[in-house]
Formats: C-alpha cells, sequence, structure tokens
C-alpha cells in the first residue's frame, strides 16, 4: 500500500521550495554590491563599444 500524504503540508512544502528558489534569483540579481554592478556594467559598456567598433558601416560603402 502506498505511503499517506497530507495534501495541505506537500502543498505548503511545494510553495516554500518555490519561495526560496525565487529569493535565490533575487540574491543572485540584487544582492551585488555597489561596487559589483559598477564593474559590471563597466564591462557591459565596454564589450558593448568592441563590438560596435568591429561593425562594418554599409551605408558608407555604398555612397
Amino acid at each position: 500500500m502506498g505511503d499517506i500524504v497530507n495534501l495541505r503540508r506537500a502543498r505548503k512544502a511545494r510553495d516554500r521550495a518555490s519561495a526560496e528558489a525565487r529569493a535565490a534569483q533575487n540574491r543572485i540579481a540584487f544582492g551585488r554590491t555597489k561596487a559589483e554592478r559598477k564593474l559590471g556594467d563597466a564591462e557591459k559598456a565596454l564589450a558593448e563599444r568592441r563590438l560596435e567598433g568591429h561593425r562594418l558601416a554599409d551605408d558608407e560603402d555604398k555612397a
């Protein structure tokens, strides 16, 4: 015979697990120091500038 499961407890356990997963994602997204955020923004800006610098200019070549 199968185990008896308390549905209320199972539902609460499932909700706690999803809340913990959401909290972990928020800790990653928002739990950074100001210096870490500035460093990440600077790295992102540098990568965008490098990508833009390697882009071919189609409009200038056709004229």
